[in-house]
């Protein structure tokens, strides 16, 4: 439930900061952007005692990707 509550407030301060912006969104229904929802991820491992570890550059450059995420596309579903 605590995931679910923070993916919803997450997403409520995604909409109000983009509102007046160009990258506002438009009336519709839309998925969480990934990089919320390992940010959610991130935070609730982090309360659990759980020890992430982060990429360090030369894994970031094999896989091809940033290594402060997104780390799947965002057609990818957990």
């Amino acid at each position: 439930m605590s995931n679910s509550f923070t993916n919803q407030v997450l997403a409520q301060i995604e909409l109000w900061t983009k509102k007046d912006t160009p990258e506002a969104y438009k009336l519709g229904l839309y998925v969480l952007p990934k990089h919320l929802d390992e940010e959610v991820a991130r935070l609730h491992l982090d309360k659990l005692g759980v020890k992430l570890t982060k990429l360090s550059s030369e894994q970031a450059d094999y896989l091809g990707i940033n290594p402060s995420g997104p780390y799947k596309p965002e057609a990818y579903r957990y």
